[in-house]
């Protein structure tokens, strides 16, 4: 069927078409979106984070395995940003990354708790928000961006609507690029799972995580989704041309990694 469109439908009328349904799906969310409380002390503080760190560099790093085989002792005073459950590295590493961010649902749902006690600035979905209480303080509530699943681009400021692309590491990109970041490098970004199945697939994990850089990342009895390795191709390609229109980049020195949408770079040659 969706071949069939595409042959009969113009590109820009077939695109116009699914970018307005897009719109409405997203309806329901606005205008809390914006004018929530917790959204607009969220909207200060990424205005003053715009270009807070332009022209450095930064290391997103992911939760693959591969970290493993990574010193990441070298990262002590990079900017970093951590996601998902790398605060479990922290008690090993020594030190705590730069920042954090989580957008799955599932992810938030069952570990708010500690991620509310993290010290470092953190990043959520704002429909994550509902996980919190009401009672808190907003100076003690994360910083909640409006993402979405739905509508693919690159956000240069994350104050408006970031696609997701169906992992926190394209949240990652696009907050880097907000603080203005020209050199992001990517690790632990293994794009490679043990487990497979249906993209998205809520499964409930049996016994240690194979997938992830430590065995109870996602143990026993949690609940997670299955990975979209071509949506987040998508959303990486996104950010290598986001990136490159502003004379900036993105490079990855995943060991072993699988991902081939960046250029590599060796890991220990960057200090």
């Amino acid at each position: 069927m969706k071949s069939t469109l595409k042959k009969v439908i113009p590109a820009p009328l077939l695109q116009f078409t699914k970018n307005t349904y897009d719109g409405i799906r997203r309806l329901p969310q606005l205008p809390a979106a914006y004018f929530h409380p917790w959204r607009r002390a969220s909207l200060k503080r990424l205005a003053e984070l715009k270009d807070i760190h332009k022209g450095k560099r930064a290391f997103v790093i992911g939760n693959g395995p591969s970290l493993k085989q990574t010193d990441l002792s070298k990262l002590k005073n990079e900017i970093t940003f951590g996601m998902n459950r790398i605060y479990l590295l922290f008690p090993e590493l020594g030190f705590e990354t730069t920042y954090f961010c989580a957008t799955n649902d599932l992810v938030i749902e069952q570990f708010h708790q500690d991620i509310l006690q993290l010290p470092m600035p953190k990043f959520l979905a704002w429909r994550s928000h509902r996980h919190f209480s009401n009672q808190l303080p907003i100076a003690q509530l994360p910083t909640f961006i409006y993402t979405s699943y739905t509508g693919p681009k690159f956000s240069r400021d994350v104050r408006g609507r970031v696609w997701e692309g169906a992992t926190v590491t394209n949240l990652a990109l696009q907050l880097a690029f907000h603080m203005g970041i020209e050199q992001v490098i990517l690790i632990g970004v293994d794009h490679n799972f043990t487990s497979k199945g249906e993209a998205n697939k809520t499964v409930t994990s049996e016994g240690d995580d194979p997938n992830h850089v430590v065995p109870n990342y996602f143990g026993k009895g949690v609940r997670w989704q299955l990975p979209d390795l071509d949506t987040s191709e998508i959303g990486y390609v996104l950010a290598r041309e986001g990136f490159q229109k502003a004379n900036r980049q993105i490079l990855d020195a995943t060991v072993g990694g699988k991902l081939t949408v960046f250029p590599k770079v060796e890991y220990n040659s960057l200090f």
